[in-house]
C-alpha cells in the first residue's frame, strides 16, 4: 500500500488533497452552482453558549451586518445578539464568531419613527422571533415598536439595509458610535444630504480599533437631533462632528410602506479607502445584492459535498462549514491598503491582509481544514502573520483588528505555518516563517525565560504553568520540524530537545500532568480542580495534550494498556469538576469536556493504541449528541469556527492530531459519501462502505520525513519535596525521580554564596536549619557519555519568628498561598497573583489573630493586600488592627482606611501599616470586602474578593 501511495503522489504531485487508504478515489472538476446556502442556519449557536451572530456576511468578509440584542458587555452577549433576548439596539456591521471576549459592535443604525431620541434604552425595539429570518448572507427581522421590517445583506465591504415603514410618519435612522465598546474618538462628516462619513475609534478587546464608514442613503436625509461632547455645542446644520459622545438622527417623511436603504463601507485605513470600497455595490438592487452573496456562499460551501437525506444534519454540517468561513475577515481595502500592527498604512503585495485569528482554539481544527479546501488563503494568512512580525515585533497570538490582545497562550502561529509547510502548501517565505518561528520561542515573557532555562514553568514564574509548559513544548516540535525542512540540523536538535519539556511536569507516580511549585508538586493536587495552573480546564483536560510524542506518552502511562485504561478513566469518570468555576468547561463526557478546545484531540487517541472502534464510538457520540440544529446547537463557545471545524473534519472521518505532521488520524465517515473539491479543480470521494477503519493515519509525505524524534531524549529533571517552602526550626527534603537507576546531584546554597560543587545524592534526608536554595539535577551514562537534566532549584525559608496564627473567616480553596502560614512566613507575593501566592476571601471580611507566642513590644503592624478589580479583587474598605494580651478582650488600635479607587484597571499591592508603640500576645487584623460589585463592573452585583498576603509585626 505505501508503494500505491508514492506511486499515486508521484502521479497528482501537482495536487494537494487528501490521501485515503482503503478509500475510493474519484477525480473530477469542481461543478459550482448547487444550492447550498438553503441548508445554513446561522441561528445555530446563537443560545446557550455559543456565541455566534446571526446576520448578514459573505465569506471571509470585511462586513458582519448583525443586529445588537446587547450591549452590556456580558459574555454571552460577546457577539451581540443571544436568541434568549427580546429587544434590538440596532444593527452594527462588525461583529466577531463565538468569541469569549467581548469587542466589535461598529457603526451601529437603527430605523425608527416619530420623535427622534438618542437613547439606547428609547430607540431600541422589541421583537419576534416568529418575525425574524436568517440564512447565509440575508437577514431580515420586523421591529415591533414601529412597525419596520429589516432586510440586510452584504458584500465583502459594504452593508447593505432595506429598511420598509409600514406606517405614515417620520422616519428616523439613529447613527450611534457610543455602542457597547469605549469611543476613543468619533467623527461624523457631511458630505451632502445622502452622503456622510465617519471615523470610530474605539477601546475594548482591541485597544485601539480603527474603523472608517461611508453611508450612502437612497433618499435625502436631514439631521434633526444630535448627541456630541464636542469643543461647541453641536448645531443639526453643522457638517462636521466630533468627540468621545457622538450619536445624530437623520429624518425623512414618509408614507406607509415607503422604503429607505442604505449602503455602508468600511475601511480599516481611512476616508478614501471606504470611498473605493463602496464600488462592491453600484446601484440600490437589494435583491441582486443578497443573490451574489448567496452565490458566493454556494461556491464556497461546495468546496465539500455530502450525501445526506436527514435535513437536520445537512443543516449542521453546512452551518458548520460556514461557520469555519466567516472568519478570519479580509482587512484590507480593494486597493491592497490595510492598518498594520504598528498603526501605519501599509500595502499588501502578491497576498491579502486578514484578522482575526483566534489561534490557540483554531490551530487544532480549523487551520488544518484551510489547509485542504483553502491553501490560498493559507498563505495569506501567513503572510499576514509575517507582515505582522515585521510590523508588530512578533507573530500574532490572538490578534484582533491589527491589535495584539495576548488572550490565550502558546504561540500558536508556529503550528499554523509549520502545518502548510509540511504540506508543501507555497505562497510565503518557509525562510522568513522559520525566522519569526524561532524569534517568538526565544523571547522571555510570559514564562519563556524560566522554560528555556529549566526546561519547565513552575507555578512561582508564571500562573498557568503546566499548560504553558504544554502548549510551548508542541510548539518548539513544530518549530524543529520548520527546521527540518530547511536542514537546519542545530535548531531541529534543540527545539526537538525543548518540545520534550513535558516530562519535567508529568508525575509518573499518579499518570497527571500536575503544576510544580518550588522545586517540587505542588499539593494538594486535584485532578478534577479547575484553576490557576491550567488555561480553561483541570490536569484531566491538559494531561493528553503531547500531540507531538504521543508514542513518548503511551510510554510514560506505562504503555498501551494503562493508555487506554487511562482514557476510558477520564470518559468515564464523574461529569463533575472542582475548583474555580470555568463557563467555557461544558460538554462534559466525564471529564472530557468537549465545550473547550483542549480536549478536541483526546477521542482519537485511542487509535494509537490499536483501538479504533474506542475512537469511532466516542466522536460519533460527539457528533451525535453536541451539535443540534437549533440555537442551542453547539455545546460551548463556536471560537472563530473552532468547534465546527471539529465537527467538519471529524464527520469526514478525518482529525489532525498533530499539526505540522501532514498525517491524519482517522475514523469511520458520518456520512454516506462526502467528496473534496480542490481549489486545483481536482475532487476526492469518502465512502464509509470503502473506509479501512484500521488504518490509522494517511497523509501526504509520510515516507520522506520522520515527524518524530530522531535525536537523543531528555532526561526529565528531578522533583524536590518538601513540607513546606517555609520552617521554624529545620526542614527535611528529598529528591525523587522516574528513573531509579541513574544518578541524583545535588548542593546547597546559601546566601547567594558561589563555586558550591555538587554532589551525588544517596537517598538521604537533606536536613536545613537555614535559608538556603537546592539545586538538583539527574544524570545517567548512555553509551558511556553522559547525559544530564536541566537544574531544577527551590528556596526554602527559615522564618523570621515563631508566630502562629488562627484564621477566622475561609480562604477559597484555590487562593491558599500555601495555607494559614502562608500569611506571616516572611514571603511576599507579587502583583500576579495566579502563581498562588496570596489568600483570596470572596463575599466576607478577612480577620485573624496572631499568637506571638508572649508578650512583646509592638512598634509596627502592617498588612498587604492586593487590587485587580478586573478580576474582581478590590482593595479592603478599611483595616483594623487590635492587641490582646489574653486572646479574649481586644482593644482597637489603629484604623487604616482605604484610598485607592476600585476602578483602578493596573494590578496594585496597598501597604496598610501602622506605627505605635505598644505590648502585647495576640495582635488581630480584620479588613471588611467592599461588598457587591458596582454598577460599572462587569460583574456588577457578584461578590468582591479580599486578596491578603503578609502580615508583619515588629
Amino acid at each position: 500500500m505505501k508503494s500505491q501511495i508514492h506511486e499515486h503522489k508521484k502521479k497528482y504531485s501537482h495536487v494537494s488533497k487528501l490521501q485515503l487508504s482503503g478509500l475510493l478515489l474519484f477525480f473530477s472538476f469542481s461543478i459550482f452552482g448547487q444550492n447550498y446556502h438553503q441548508y445554513v442556519n446561522p441561528m445555530i449557536g446563537t443560545g446557550g453558549h455559543g456565541h455566534t451572530y446571526p446576520g448578514a456576511t459573505v465569506p471571509f468578509g470585511m462586513v458582519q451586518l448583525s443586529p445588537d440584542t446587547r450591549i452590556d458587555g456580558s459574555w454571552d452577549g460577546c457577539s451581540g445578539y443571544h436568541y434568549d433576548d427580546t429587544i434590538i439596539y440596532g444593527f452594527s456591521h462588525t461583529h466577531l464568531n463565538g468569541t469569549g471576549c467581548t469587542d466589535y459592535g461598529d457603526i451601529m443604525l437603527m430605523p425608527t419613527m416619530g420623535e427622534p431620541t438618542l437613547n439606547p434604552k428609547e430607540y431600541s425595539s422589541t421583537f419576534s422571533h416568529s418575525n425574524e429570518k436568517a440564512t447565509a448572507g440575508f437577514y431580515a427581522v420586523k421591529l415591533d415598536k414601529h412597525n419596520i421590517d429589516v432586510k440586510l445583506t452584504a458584500s465583502t465591504r459594504v452593508g447593505f439595509h432595506e429598511y420598509t415603514f409600514n406606517n405614515d410618519g417620520q422616519a428616523n435612522i439613529i447613527l450611534d458610535l457610543n455602542h457597547r465598546d469605549k469611543l476613543l474618538q468619533g467623527e461624523v462628516r457631511i458630505i451632502n444630504n445622502k452622503t456622510i462619513e465617519i471615523l470610530r475609534r474605539s477601546e475594548a478587546w482591541a485597544r485601539d480599533q480603527y474603523v472608517f464608514a461611508r453611508i450612502e442613503f437612497s433618499v435625502p436625509m436631514q439631521i434633526n437631533n444630535v448627541r456630541n461632547n464636542g469643543f461647541a455645542p453641536a448645531r443639526n446644520t453643522d457638517k462636521f462632528f466630533a468627540g468621545t459622545q457622538l450619536a445624530l438622527s437623520f429624518s425623512k417623511k414618509v408614507k406607509k410602506g415607503e422604503k429607505i436603504l442604505l449602503k455602508v463601507s468600511l475601511s480599516p485605513t481611512a476616508y478614501q479607502g471606504t470611498r473605493l470600497n463602496m464600488s462592491e455595490i453600484v446601484d440600490w438592487d437589494f435583491e441582486k445584492v443578497k443573490l451574489n452573496a448567496e452565490q458566493l456562499w454556494d461556491k464556497q460551501l461546495s468546496k465539500i459535498e455530502v450525501t445526506e437525506s436527514n435535513k437536520d444534519k445537512l443543516a449542521i454540517f453546512y452551518t458548520a462549514l460556514y461557520h469555519t468561513m466567516v472568519q478570519p475577515n479580509i482587512a484590507q481595502d480593494i486597493d491592497g491598503k490595510y492598518r498594520g500592527r504598528d498603526n501605519q498604512i501599509h500595502k499588501a503585495e502578491g497576498f491579502d491582509y486578514y484578522s482575526v485569528f483566534s489561534l490557540w482554539d483554531t490551530f487544532r481544527a480549523a487551520h488544518p481544514l484551510y489547509t485542504l479546501i483553502e491553501k490560498k488563503r493559507t498563505a495569506d494568512f501567513i503572510n499576514t502573520f509575517l507582515k505582522q512580525y515585521e510590523q508588530g515585533g512578533r507573530l500574532p497570538v490572538w490578534e484582533l483588528a491589527s491589535n495584539e490582545t495576548d488572550c490565550m497562550i502558546g504561540y500558536h502561529s508556529v503550528s499554523v505555518m509549520a502545518d502548510a509547510m509540511a504540506k508543501g502548501i507555497k505562497g510565503f517565505d518557509y525562510e522568513k516563517a522559520f525566522e519569526a518561528a524561532k524569534h517568538s520561542a526565544m523571547l522571555d515573557h510570559l514564562g519563556l525565560d524560566a522554560y528555556k532555562k529549566q526546561g519547565f514553568i513552575s507555578m512561582d514564574d508564571e500562573h498557568e504553568s503546566v499548560s504553558k509548559t504544554l502548549e510551548y513544548a508542541y510548539d518548539d516540535w513544530c518549530i524543529a520540524q520548520m527546521a527540518l525542512i530547511l536542514n537546519k540540523q542545530d535548531d531541529y536538535d534543540y527545539f526537538m530537545k525543548r518540545s520534550q519539556s513535558w516530562k519535567n511536569i508529568f508525575d509518573w507516580n499518579t499518570g497527571f500532568m500536575r503544576p510544580k511549585k518550588n522545586g517540587g508538586w505542588d499539593k494538594p493536587f486535584d485532578a478534577k480542580e479547575i484553576n490557576n495552573n491550567f488555561t480553561e480546564g483541570n490536569s484531566w483536560q491538559y494531561s493528553f495534550f503531547v500531540p507531538q510524542d504521543i508514542p513518548g506518552m503511551i510510554k510514560a502511562y506505562g504503555g498501551a494498556d494503562k493508555f487506554e485504561a487511562k482514557l476510558d478513566e477520564m470518559f468515564n469518570s464523574e461529569s463533575k469538576t472542582t475548583g474555580r468555576e470555568q463557563a467555557d468547561v461544558t460538554g462534559l463526557i466525564g471529564q472530557y469536556a468537549h465545550g473547550n478546545e483542549p480536549s478536541h484531540h483526546m477521542a482519537y487517541l485511542y487509535n494509537y493504541v490499536e483501538k479504533p472502534e474506542k475512537t469511532t464510538e466516542k466522536v460519533h457520540f460527539i457528533l451525535d449528541n453536541f451539535y443540534k440544529n437549533s440555537p442551542d446547537g453547539l455545546i460551548g463557545n463556536e471560537d472563530c469556527g473552532q468547534m465546527s471545524a471539529w465537527y467538519v473534519l471529524s464527520s469526514m472521518g478525518i482529525y489532525a492530531v498533530t499539526p505540522g505532521n501532514p498525517e491524519w488520524s482517522l475514523t469511520t465517515p458520518y456520512f454516506n459519501k462526502v467528496k473534496v473539491n480542490f481549489e486545483n479543480g481536482n475532487s476526492e470521494e469518502i465512502s464509509a462502505e470503502t473506509a479501512d477503519n484500521h488504518k490509522k493515519y494517511f497523509g501526504l509525505n509520510h515516507e520522506e520525513r520522520t515527524y518524530g524524534f530522531a535525536h537523543q531524549l531528555i532526561i526529565p529533571v528531578p522533583v524536590i519535596q518538601a513540607e513546606s517552602k517555609s520552617f521554624k526550626d529545620s526542614l527535611e527534603i528529598e529528591l525523587e525521580h522516574p528513573d531509579y537507576f541513574g544518578s541524583h546531584f545535588y548542593r546547597i546554597v546559601y546566601n547567594s554564596e558561589k563555586g558550591v560543587p555538587f554532589k551525588q545524592y544517596e537517598g538521604e534526608k537533606i536536613v536545613l536549619k537555614e535559608t538556603a536554595r537546592i539545586d538538583a539535577r539527574f544524570a545517567e551514562m548512555i553509551d558511556k557519555e553522559a547525559s544530564r537534566s536541566n537544574i531544577v532549584s527551590a528556596t526554602f525559608f527559615k522564618k523570621p519568628n515563631n508566630y502562629t496564627i488562627d484564621i477566622k473567616s475561609k480562604y477559597n480553596p484555590q487562593y491558599h498561598a500555601g495555607g494559614p502560614e502562608g500569611l506571616i512566613d516572611g514571603i511576599y507575593g507579587t502583583t500576579n497573583w495566579r502563581k498562588g501566592d496570596w489568600q483570596g476571601y470572596q463575599g466576607q471580611d478577612f480577620e485573624a489573630v496572631i499568637d506571638l507566642q508572649k508578650e512583646i513590644p509592638i512598634n509596627y503592624i502592617a498588612s498587604l493586600f492586593l487590587q485587580d478589580s478586573r478580576s474582581w479583587i478590590l482593595m479592603p474598605t478599611k483595616v483594623e488592627y487590635y492587641i490582646s494580651k489574653d486572646n479574649s478582650n481586644f482593644t482597637l488600635v489603629g484604623t487604616i482606611t482605604n484610598d485607592i479607587d476600585a476602578n483602578e484597571g493596573e494590578n496594585i499591592i496597598k501597604n496598610f501599616p501602622f506605627v505605635k508603640g505598644m505590648t502585647a500576645q495576640y495582635v488581630k487584623v480584620k479588613a471588611y470586602n467592599y461588598g457587591k460589585l458596582p454598577e460599572w463592573h462587569q460583574g456588577a452585583g457578584g461578590d468582591a474578593f479580599i486578596f491578603i498576603d503578609e502580615i508583619i509585626i515588629k
